[in-house]
């Protein structure tokens, strides 16, 4: 193992094996219970409540933070989530489906979480600043690409294994089986090109007690942070339409009824493997280096004016129901676009604001507040589709775009935060 290695050889990798086990959690569970006949309501909720250990990730942040390096946690985190998956598969064809694939999941979600904690603060220790912010474009994409790679390519796979086999059970059990492998060969990979950094050691303590002190020196010195109420209020809210479109807008592409688009799994795994995937990588690497070149705070409001408002077309399709395959994919290819280049300001601001002497404990709690964002709003949001109909809902998300504008107002960032 080396000191140091390219960053290139590790960090898309790893951000690709953070992205993939949380979207095929909380993602492609959303699709396989929607081709299961499970309902909305019942999809946004259960799937949501699977989003609380990311929320709750700060309780044993400290652990990961004193005991061990961040490398080693990552990498035991991507083994025992290779071994996760590999049981859902064995689940999914039981009578219990719902109730016990829920169970691992949720048990899936706390190994990932724990990864995410370790993947970050192991970031911010092996790079230096400036190239954290022309990073943090790349590592947005990667994660986004596994997003595509979970809802795209991994559903057209689920789909050619149900024409292949003849039962779509059995299909979505040889889908989370190439997640488990992929997660595997993604652990043997990184043994051999992560960097061992000097910074990334295991902090000595006295024990239990010395660990707990430390967690209350790391909750009081966050909280203690200048600007910390306008940072709350900004990572709770700033992805408000997101977190509801995120889970209603692939079920609108495949629902028969009420509305919706009724495209195949393999319609939907192509525009959104293919198409979205496409948008996804130019916005967010063009948002990378537009960041490492002006700062942060110069792109932050084209980039909150691009994860906003390309959600309209989400009205259009919802009012116009186009059959054309290359009308929806351009519609998906503007909203990635967007959401790529914007959502890299997010995920800047939040390595912006963990500066200081728990980067990786304050980082963990920061992406807290972002998944609880993403939690609550997401719980509700099949009522809410399922009360309103899909084109009064994402009327609905188009008006929430005004409190990722005002949260954004709020916060403060050093003008050269960013630049190379």
């Amino acid at each position: 193992m080396l000191k140091k290695t390219n960053a290139w050889l590790w960090i898309p990798t790893l951000y690709f094996a953070s992205g993939l086990p949380y979207h095929a959690i909380t993602s492609i569970s959303d699709i396989m219970y929607k081709d299961m006949g499970i309902s909305n309501a019942q999809i946004a909720l259960y799937t949501s409540i699977l989003l609380i250990p990311w929320t709750i990730k700060p309780l044993w942040s400290p652990f990961v933070e004193m005991m061990g390096t961040r490398r080693k946690w990552t990498m035991t985190s991507q083994l025992l989530l290779a071994l996760c998956f590999i049981v859902v598969a064995m689940f999914i064809p039981s009578n219990n489906f719902l109730s016990l694939t829920l169970s691992l999941f949720m048990i899936g979600a706390f190994v990932s979480s724990t990864h995410d904690i370790a993947l970050d603060g192991f970031y911010i220790l092996a790079l230096p600043q400036e190239k954290q912010s022309f990073f943090s474009g790349i590592r947005n994409t990667f994660y986004r690409i596994a997003t595509v790679f979970s809802s795209g390519i991994l559903v057209m796979l689920a789909n050619r294994l149900g024409e292949i086999f003849g039962n779509k059970t059995w299909a979505w059990s040889a889908t989370f089986i190439t997640i488990a492998a992929i997660m595997a060969v993604l652990y043997l990979y990184h043994s051999k090109t992560m960097p061992v950094p000097d910074a990334d050691i295991s902090r000595k303590t006295n024990g239990i007690k010395e660990i707990f002190a430390n967690f209350g020196d790391i909750i009081k010195s966050y909280f203690n942070k200048k600007g910390i109420i306008s940072t709350i209020l900004f990572l709770l809210l700033f992805r408000f339409p997101e977190a509801q479109l995120g889970k209603i807008g692939k079920l609108f592409l495949m629902d028969t009824e009420s509305g919706g688009l009724a495209l195949s799994l393999a319609d939907i795994g192509f525009i959104n493997g293919v198409i979205g995937v496409i948008g996804l990588i130019i916005g967010g690497i063009a948002g990378g280096i537009c960041i490492s070149r002006k700062g942060l705070k110069f792109w932050l409001w084209p980039m909150v004016i691009a994860i906003s408002l390309p959600d309209i077309v989400y009205v259009y399709m919802s009012m116009a129901i186009p059959d054309n395959l290359a009308i929806i994919g351009s519609c998906i290819f503007i909203e990635q676009l967007g959401y790529g280049f914007g959502f890299t300001a997010y995920t800047l601001y939040m390595i912006y604001f963990a500066q200081g002497k728990y980067p990786t404990a304050h980082f963990a709690i920061s992406t807290a507040f972002m998944s609880l964002g993403m939690m609550l709003p997401g719980m509700i949001s099949g009522k809410i589709q399922e009360w309103l109909g899909y084109e009064k809902f994402f009327i609905w998300i188009m008006l929430c775009t005004v409190i990722t504008f005002l949260v954004s107002a709020l916060i403060k960032i050093d003008k050269n935060f960013g630049k190379k």
